[in-house]
């Protein structure tokens, strides 16, 4: 049976672990700026999926993805073992590192809102000094009136 409580607990539990191996166990200069987000665990317990982030040295530099990707699979061995004696249990699941791309997305939609509202303002200042086409009133009305 599936505890899926259990495996958000031990999920929780090897994001903080890699985490700390990372900042102050393993030397490896390619994890300097890997941060990890997210951790899930199957059912069983037996494979653990953890999502990470990379951040450039500047705000002006990108991200050296490949290095940090190769960084922590030469690491993944290190990072199980201190995860298999971190968490006490039975069998230390298998770690995958996935690079995590909802910072990237969201970048990507806060542009795309941003170019929505310049051109909302755009459209608004071209409405606001706008007049309407043809007559002013448009609905044709009879100058004769019935008289009966």
């Amino acid at each position: 049976m599936v505890d899926q409580a259990r495996a958000r607990r031990l999920a929780k539990r090897i994001s903080a672990i890699v985490a700390t191996a990372i900042e102050s166990e393993i030397k490896d200069p390619r994890l300097r700026f890997v941060t990890i987000t997210d951790c899930k665990v199957t059912g069983d317990l037996r494979e653990a999926t953890i999502f990470y982030t990379v951040r450039g040295e500047t705000l002006d530099t990108e991200p050296d993805y490949i290095e940090a990707a190769s960084g922590l699979e030469k690491a993944k061995g290190i990072i199980r073992s201190k995860v298999g004696a971190g968490t006490g249990v039975k069998f230390t699941p298998t770690l995958a590192f996935k690079l995590d791309v909802v910072p990237t997305v969201a970048k990507e939609m806060e542009e795309l809102l941003a170019r929505a509202r310049d051109s909302d303002a755009r459209v608004a200042q071209f409405a606001a000094n706008a007049t309407h086409a043809g007559d002013v009133d448009p609905y044709k009305v009879d100058d004769e009136k019935d008289e009966d």
